[in-house]
């Protein structure tokens, strides 16, 4: 059983791991690099759906359901969100079509 002390140890180094890798990219990079790292947050929801059957199977079971979806749902909308940013910004880069 993985006590939750570990599960927030691991989501606090992970999230000022993050923080500081992602301060570090220079802002002229961090357009054409935020379509390779919507790949990567896809590893974010494996990781929260990992959590939270971790959660559910040692007996945590309402809060961790609650809280495990939330972080499911979030990294969800980030995944989705950035895919839509990315988007929007290659249309910017297309012809315009003559009328």
């Amino acid at each position: 059983m993985i006590h939750p002390l570990i599960l927030l140890a691991v989501f606090a180094v992970s999230t000022v791991l993050g923080y500081v890798i992602i301060r570090q990219v220079p802002s002229l990079l961090h357009t054409p690099l935020m379509s390779g790292m919507n790949a990567l947050s896809g590893i974010t929801i494996v990781g929260a759906i990992a959590a939270t059957g971790i959660a559910l199977k040692s007996g945590h079971g309402g809060l961790a359901q609650v809280v495990g979806g939330l972080a499911i749902i979030l990294a969800a909308v980030n995944v989705f969100g950035g895919f839509g940013v990315t988007h929007r910004m290659l249309m910017m880069f297309q012809k315009k079509k003559k009328s």
